[in-house]
């Protein structure tokens, strides 16, 4: 029985293990063949590898299966050093057994050279003809390994499915991280920009609104102090009676009698004459509102339709409020103003400097543009809705709401479906934003250089099989809108 091992020859079969370990791949569990790799310093096969990374899929990049750390095709480079390391230690054999290095019985201190089925361990000879595994299954410990070796590595299948799925799904969550963390940073300044925005018109409000008091102070003042200067006059005329009259009743008989007709006569014509009425009550102007919905409102505009601008079948209200899609091309000059190809309608009054608001109503329509635009568009052939070319503007293709930011178009989330919506033109700052005008909440804002005069542009959309013929309605201005 070889019941001895030197020390030096277990440290010797140890490090030869070792080497054997560091030559195998942990995804097939055999000999490294084209060995590659990767960032992170583990080695694999060149084609577990490739099947990896064609499971993980084509939407995010795939990673080390033993690190996570993402890798790319490009960094399958074969490591020629360990490929030769791993050819040399396959001609030297294989790796030797657990029981040649390490794994000798506890019991007899003899190789373990068997496995026990029953016991589910590794045993020796003198435990194979002992007592204890006379009655159990017991095999060569090398057909063993092969044996669980092979159904270890049909376990790892599913488990390593079961992986990607937990690395696919956490990919995905970090995922939404980011995009929530992303939605967060364009409300914050979504927030931040409209409360700039709103801090502006209200400082310029005040600014108004104070002028305007002090202006209606002056006035009133004037008017009532003219009042008082009026019955002042008339207080010391009468005054003057008086005394003349009562001097009068004191003089003496031929002096009382003396032109009493006259006196008498003045008496009996005075008449007080009232002073002018002035209202002392403030004017509701000076009411102060704090949400943008009633503030955009002070700068309402007075917004028709420019028939001569309108698609032939565009169908234009009489008071030009209003526009809808026809079923027919109207006979209509084809004039360079108008536009030929996209069914879209200029507002008639331009645009320059200061800040305009108008509202549309747009329904339950599913197509829509609504913005301003360079009054030198062309309005012939094909238009794309960007502020390159000169266009501002929001739409809705389909359901889907879009800021035209530029040629790629921007997606909206809104939580609410606006009816009505709310175009604030700010031409000194260079800013067109759309709100819904129901409850004034801010729906995007588009921004550019401005130059020249502004016009508001309409397009009612496409009739889209009859399910959008409703019309796109101009909300009239008030009487009292200030520009």
């Amino acid at each position: 029985r070889d019941t001895d091992t030197h020390p030096a020859t277990m440290a010797s079969a140890a490090t030869a293990g070792d080497i054997h370990d560091d030559a195998m791949c942990s995804m097939c569990l055999g000999y490294l063949t084209e060995p590659v790799t990767l960032a992170c310093g583990h080695n694999f096969c060149r084609a577990c590898l490739t099947q990896h990374r064609e499971q993980r899929g084509t939407g995010t990049p795939p990673t080390c299966p033993q690190c996570r750390a993402p890798f790319w095709h490009g960094e399958f480079k074969l490591n020629t050093q360990l490929n030769n390391i791993v050819q040399k230690l396959q001609q030297l054999g294989p790796k030797p057994e657990k029981g040649q290095t390490e794994g000798l019985c506890e019991r007899h201190q003899e190789r373990l050279k068997f496995f026990c089925e029953d016991d589910g361990e590794a045993i020796c000879l003198e435990c194979e003809k002992s007592q204890d595994h006379k009655s159990h299954a017991v095999v060569p410990i090398k057909e063993a390994v092969q044996e669980y070796k092979v159904k270890l590595q049909e376990a790892l299948g599913p488990l390593r499915k079961e992986l990607e799925e937990a690395w696919m799904l956490m990919s995905k969550e970090e995922e939404k991280i980011m995009d929530w963390k992303r939605k967060v940073k364009q409300k914050h300044e979504t927030i931040t920009r409209e409360f700039n925005k709103l801090h502006m018109l209200l400082r310029e409000e005040e600014q108004l609104l104070l002028q305007r008091l002090e202006e209606e102070e002056r006035e009133t003042l004037q008017r009532l102090q003219e009042n008082v200067s009026k019955l002042s006059q008339q207080s010391s005329s009468l005054q003057q009676l008086i005394a003349e009259i009562e001097g009068k009743c004191q003089q003496p008989v031929t002096e009382l009698l003396k032109d009493v007709k006259n006196t008498l006569s003045r008496s009996e014509n005075v008449k007080l004459q009232e002073p002018e009425t002035v209202s002392t009550d403030l004017k509701k102007e000076y009411d102060i509102f704090l949400d943008m919905k009633e503030l955009l409102k002070r700068f309402r505009a007075d917004v028709t339709l420019d028939p001569d601008t309108a698609h032939p079948k565009l169908i234009l209200s009489e008071d030009r409020k209003r526009v809808m899609l026809g079923d027919t091309r109207q006979t209509l000059p084809d004039t360079p103003e108008r536009f030929d190809l996209c069914v879209f309608v200029l507002g008639a009054e331009g645009f320059t400097g200061r800040r305009r608001y108008w509202e549309v109503e747009v329904g339950n329509k599913t197509r829509w543009a609504l913005g301003v635009c360079r009054e030198s568009v062309s309005r012939k052939g094909p238009v794309t809705l960007t502020p390159e070319d000169g266009y501002w503007s929001m739409c809705l293709t389909d359901g889907e709401y879009k800021a035209c930011t530029s040629s790629t178009l921007t997606p909206l989330s809104l939580s609410t479906k606006p009816g009505w919506v709310g175009i604030f033109l700010d031409y000194e700052v260079g800013e067109v934003s759309f709100y819904n005008a129901t409850d004034g909440s801010h729906l995007c804002s588009v921004s550019g250089t401005f130059s020249g005069m502004l016009r508001p542009f309409f397009s009612p959309g496409r009739n889209a099989g009859g399910t959008n013929t409703a019309p796109l309605t101009i909300c009239p201005a008030p009487a009292q809108s200030w520009s």
